[in-house]
């Protein structure tokens, strides 16, 4: 399924996977409301979402169908590559990036490779998110860091390395990479959930402890 806002690109996206025999588009969506009930209704193998949507975003929406559909692989679409916006698609439970310039072969074979669990991380993207796993503190669980080969991976990508080199580099199987990626993404996935939650019960219990004002 297809969530974008411009109506000549959505016809494009449809035109490119008609061409494409293993690909089936279930739906165009102009906004994530109208898609949001579509989505988890029949559960698609891959959603494209543009990132900068009318009303609820790309990102709100990609984390409401995450947590309401783990299953469901997400690629976000945007215009220009944003760093920031990207990884925080990531963190939001999103599969992986791509800039709309792309050409049409780049676009089919994003969508096989997420509907294969892929994860395509940019050089910029990578080194974020290797940032914010150097940032985790002794707090974190053991099931929250990264793997000495994840964190080797994903030493690799901030510098450029594509997967096949990165395969050819370590001497491990292309399947190995992508699983490790994977790995990496469903990991900040999981820490930024956390991260939620305890924000919203800190919120709540400062709400229940605040003092009424019983000035008249």
């Amino acid at each position: 399924m297809v969530v974008d806002d411009n109506p000549g690109l959505r016809n494009e996206i449809r035109r490119i996977f008609e061409s494409a025999s293993d690909i089936e588009c279930l739906g165009l969506f102009v906004s994530a409301e109208e898609a949001l009930p579509k989505i988890l209704e029949r559960n698609p193998n891959i959603v494209l979402m543009d990132i900068n949507l009318p009303g609820m975003s790309g990102i709100q929406c990609a984390s409401q169908i995450k947590r309401a559909a783990p299953i469901v692989e997400i690629v976000m679409i945007t215009v220009f590559e944003d760093t920031e916006r990207f990884f925080c698609s990531l963190k939001a439970g999103a599969s992986g990036c791509l800039v709309k310039s792309h050409g049409s072969e780049q676009l089919i074979e994003a969508v096989r490779y997420a509907s294969r669990g892929g994860a395509p991380m940019s050089p910029s993207v990578a080194r974020k998110v290797a940032h914010h796993f150097r940032q985790l503190g002794p707090s974190a669980q053991k099931e929250e860091k990264l793997s000495a080969r994840e964190g080797e991976i994903l030493d690799l990508l901030t510098t450029g390395f594509t997967y096949t080199e990165i395969s050819n580099k370590l001497s491990i199987g292309m399947e190995t990479v992508r699983i490790c990626i994977k790995n990496i993404c469903l990991k900040l996935y999981a820490r930024s959930r956390l991260e939620s939650e305890a924000k919203r019960c800190s919120n709540h219990s400062n709400a229940r402890q605040r003092p009424l004002n019983t000035a008249s």
